[in-house]
């Protein structure tokens, strides 16, 4: 767990995070262990498997848990014992109490299933989000590459992948770091289907920020 100006961020493998200060915020949950923690508030960023995983939700939701997430992702969300599953787009903002969340484009420029296929194509939709907590902005970017939108992005801290194939590589995150220009970075999705500590590492010497890598909890 990493404390930032009072918002508690731990990293949870892959792409999963948990985000506390009053309120528990989680994201994209996959392959997580059973912890205590209930989400007040569900991320999903896509429907791809390691990015919503039922089993892993059901782990970490209640009656009491809003989950905000794509329209394909809500769908398939439809047997939840939830308070709520809110579909959003790029663009959206959606408020709860003091907790803002901006939902952003997150898409592919160059990385390929086949020639003219993206893995995330920019017209499906699939998104990040930018929260705010307490005055403090945390950046999830899902699975990107660095994109021309990321230049209006304003966050504090950046939860960025690194491990390529997929989304960025090391060198592109570190592009990313100079397009938003956060305060800290935190490395994501690698060690669970692609990518390893090593990337983590190499993103780490070339960002154009400071860099916590954290274990995964």
């Amino acid at each position: 767990m990493f404390e930032y100006h009072g918002v508690k961020i731990s990293w949870l493998g892959h792409d999963s995070f948990r985000i506390k200060n009053g309120k528990t915020i989680i994201i994209d949950p996959f392959k997580i262990r059973a912890i205590p923690d209930k989400a007040d508030i569900l991320l999903v960023s896509h429907e791809h498997f390691d990015h919503l995983s039922l089993d892993d939700i059901k782990k970490v939701s209640s009656d009491k848990t809003t989950i905000v997430t794509i329209p394909a992702v809500k769908k398939e969300l439809s047997s939840m014992k939830v308070k709520e599953v809110k579909a959003v787009k790029p663009g959206d903002k959606v408020a709860f109490g003091d907790i803002t969340i901006e939902v952003v484009p997150a898409y592919n420029l160059n990385k390929f299933r086949e020639p003219g296929k993206p893995f995330h194509p920019k017209e499906d939709g699939k998104v990040g989000f930018i929260l705010s907590i307490n005055g403090v902005r945390v950046y999830h970017a899902g699975d990107t590459d660095p994109i021309p939108e990321m230049k209006g992005f304003k966050t504090d801290v950046a939860l960025l992948p690194v491990s390529g194939t997929y989304v960025m590589t090391p060198e592109e995150a570190a592009e990313a770091t100079r397009m938003i220009k956060p305060r800290l970075a935190i490395p994501m999705h690698y060690g669970a289907i692609v990518g390893s500590e090593n990337d983590a590492e190499k993103f780490k010497q070339l960002a154009a920020c400071p860099v916590q890598i954290l274990k995964p909890e």
